[in-house]
């Protein structure tokens, strides 16, 4: 059965094709309703304005990135997976640059589908922590990560790509990793902090405390893993 498209996914995906030729200001009321189909007063009622529909389009880029990274099933190592992910996030910002820069330049407001690929990146993180690997608080892993690797691919797209260092992401990639996990899994006295990150890693799934109880472990638990 083929399944017929309304007009904002026609806008959506007509905004898309325009900003991928042309960029942000390729993307005009006249040019989007010519190319979807619709009238102009179709976009205002259902965007407000070229911003909302921008926002809109930005929404769908991460929506489309998401379905990507949960396509992938996670391997036994947690740290490839990792790597795996950073390579993925840079291959959508040099194949789609102009979205990419809207998605992450832009100031487009929270969305469940930007919230989710976070989440994503949440659960690497998570993974490793379980895995006895993580040096530092997983908030600040998932913070690291985020900061090195949108900065790196915005870098590489504000460069001319002749003059673009290739092993630019690769550098930065390790670099992060060098910083926030162990060397190698974790050995029977992996020391207090990877051995913390692991305990609060888990603790969703402990049931033997309370609530109260388990906020106290986990006040704990991150006190000695952001300890210096």
């Amino acid at each position: 059965m083929i399944v017929e498209e309304g007009p904002r996914d026609r806008i959506v995906a007509a905004a898309l094709r325009l900003l991928e030729e042309g960029g942000p200001d390729a993307v005009s009321t006249r040019a989007v309703s010519a190319a979807a189909g619709v009238q102009a007063p179709t976009i205002y009622r259902l965007f407000g304005d070229k911003q909302g529909l921008l926002d809109a389009v930005a929404t769908q880029g991460f929506a489309s990135y998401l379905a990507g990274k949960t396509a992938r099933e996670p391997t036994d190592d947690p740290v490839r997976d990792l790597r795996d992910g950073w390579d993925q996030h840079v291959e959508l910002g040099l194949a789609h640059p102009a979205l990419y820069r809207l998605m992450y330049a832009g100031s487009v407001p929270d969305s469940p589908a930007a919230a989710a690929a976070v989440g994503v990146l949440g659960k690497h993180i998570g993974r490793i922590a379980e895995a006895g690997r993580l040096r530092v608080p997983e908030a600040r892993a998932v913070a690291l990560v985020r900061a090195v690797g949108e900065g790196t691919t915005l870098t590489l797209l504000g460069t001319p790509e002749e003059q673009r260092d290739p092993e630019l992401a690769t550098a930065a990639r390790e670099a992060v990793i060098a910083a926030i996990t162990t060397d190698a899994p974790a050995l029977p006295d992996p020391g207090p902090v990877p051995a913390a990150a692991a305990l609060r890693a888990a603790l969703p799934e402990v049931d033997a405390l309370s609530p109260a109880e388990l906020g106290v472990l986990r006040e704990w638990l991150d006190r000695i893993t952001s300890a210096p």
